[in-house]
């Protein structure tokens, strides 16, 4: 079968999320007399805004959703296309899409983001968050909905049991303590008295920057959409018919999701349902619970959206599955590079710096790709980001204010570290991992403003065994001696 002509671009980037935007606008910035290519299967594409710098490695920003012509208009020599990749010739430097064009390049990054981790046994009373359509969604079921069950421990999850009102939630967690992806068990019961309250206010927009991407199986497509950005609760309604309610079950995972017909030999292990007549779904517990509820809630996490650039190619893959990328953001094939979720870091990371699919992450990642792509198309020299020297995530859980900094929770440490703990229940929690009287992580919870005094003191290792317990005495200012 004879190809199609390929049309010539520079640079192509595949994915209209958070890296491939990213990668875009800064390739655009970089090489700006080039023609640029962006390939994306949704009709939207994400945009950072209202960048608050908050340290040298760590900003809050918003993520909008905004049509391909939004940039276009910013770039003249990017071009957005509505289509998706069938097939990557990488050997050929050829893209090939669901609509029979062809397309060539001299540099490509793969920004493909992930696929959601399904739920064992998946149907119609299952529901995933993956992008606006399936958080609309989402808002249409909770409408009328007595009781459902969230499944996870993540950001997309802790969010909607502090923001979801009118409804008994179940939240299913396999960890001891929830949000344990991000906060330790002294944090986690910190924010716990948040659960309980229920909430008269309008829904406020959150500042996560956790990047998920999880499928909803509702819209019966197969084409999925960018992730969700930091602000998908801006402007749901998220109210269901009765009153809130949270009853988290910890340790647990699910271990068969039941129909109505199916528990009826089952009804002694039934939770709090008996009462309240039939239930569209039931849920059994690894525990031995089963609760009844009108609909399933999966956030569980996601896996790196791989599967459309693999055939006919020879990428090498990490532990997680993603595209190995060396320190200059490239894969194993000639010419193709990666940026986001979809990739797995392959060179010797800084100590205090580690991969989490984040927001945060892949706009680094993103905008680090492009200088990398420009590198390899002029023969530029560039060094590594500073930003991959110290993992930094802001973030929003249960109205306040989270800072997460270098090995936050005791990662590569093997529990052999010391913490020092500042908190003010309601207002402030402040948490240092300290390893010969060295920072080497932190958690702040609330305004502390001390983001970057810590930031400073984990990157420049200084030794703070003079100060002892009185690094975080509130009578002492530590800015004073260390900004």
């Amino acid at each position: 079968m004879e190809e199609p002509e390929a049309e010539e671009y520079t640079y192509i980037v595949i994915g209209g999320g958070i890296a491939g935007v990213t990668c875009a606008e800064h390739l655009y910035i970089l090489h700006p007399e080039v023609r640029t290519l962006v390939l994306t299967a949704s009709p939207l594409i994400k945009a950072v805004t209202n960048v608050l710098p908050l340290t040298k490695t760590l900003d809050f920003f918003e993520v909008e959703e905004q049509l391909p012509e939004t940039l276009q208009s910013k770039c003249p020599n990017v071009k957005v296309l509505r289509d998706t990749l069938v097939h990557l010739a990488a050997e050929k430097k050829l893209i090939f899409t669901s609509s029979g064009r062809c397309y060539s390049y001299q540099q490509l990054c793969i920004c493909t983001g992930g696929s959601p981790k399904l739920l064992a046994e998946k149907g119609p009373h299952v529901v995933w968050l993956r992008d606006t359509e399936s958080a609309q969604q989402f808002q249409t079921r909770i409408k009328d909905a007595r009781r459902i069950m969230i499944v996870g421990n993540g950001g997309i999850a802790t969010e909607m049991v502090y923001e979801v009102t009118g409804v008994e939630i179940i939240w299913a967690i396999k960890d001891k303590h929830m949000s344990a992806t991000f906060i330790d068990p002294g944090a986690a019961q910190f924010l716990q008295p948040e659960l309980t309250k229920e909430k008269v206010a309008a829904p406020i927009p959150s500042k996560r920057a956790r990047y998920t991407v999880e499928k909803s199986e509702v819209s019966g497509t197969s084409t999925l959409g960018g992730a969700l950005g930091p602000d998908w609760l801006s402007g749901l309604d998220l109210k269901g018919k009765t009153q809130r309610r949270v009853i988290m079950e910890t340790e647990v995972e699910v271990k068969s999701i039941l129909e109505p017909e199916e528990i009826k030999n089952l009804e002694s292990q039934i939770n709090q349902s008996s009462e309240e007549g039939k239930w569209p779904v039931y849920v059994q517990l690894t525990n031995g619970k089963i609760y009844g509820c009108d609909f399933i809630v999966s956030a569980i996490g996601v896996t790196p959206n791989i599967a459309s650039v693999m055939p006919g190619n020879n990428f090498s893959l990490g532990e997680d599955g993603g595209l190995l990328v060396d320190e200059k953001m490239k894969t194993t094939m000639e010419n193709v590079f990666a940026a986001g979720d979809v990739c797995s870091p392959g060179w010797p990371l800084a100590p205090h710096w580690f991969q989490m699919r984040l927001w945060t992450q892949a706009r680094q990642m993103g905008s680090y790709a492009a200088k990398c792509m420009w590198s390899a198309q002029v023969g530029e020299e560039i060094y590594m980001d500073f930003c991959f020297e110290l993992f930094s995530h802001a973030t929003k859980f249960f109205g306040h204010k989270v800072i997460l900094l270098g090995l936050f929770n005791g990662q590569r440490l093997d529990g052999k570290y010391e913490i020092l703990l500042r908190f003010t229940q309601g207002m402030e929690y402040i948490k240092c991992v300290m390893v010969d009287g060295k920072m080497q992580g932190a958690v702040l919870i609330g305004e502390t403003d001390m983001e970057e005094t810590f930031e400073n003191l984990i990157l420049n290792q200084m030794d703070l065994s003079v100060y002892g317990e009185d690094l975080l005495n509130p009578d002492v200012d530590i800015e004073d001696y260390f900004d």
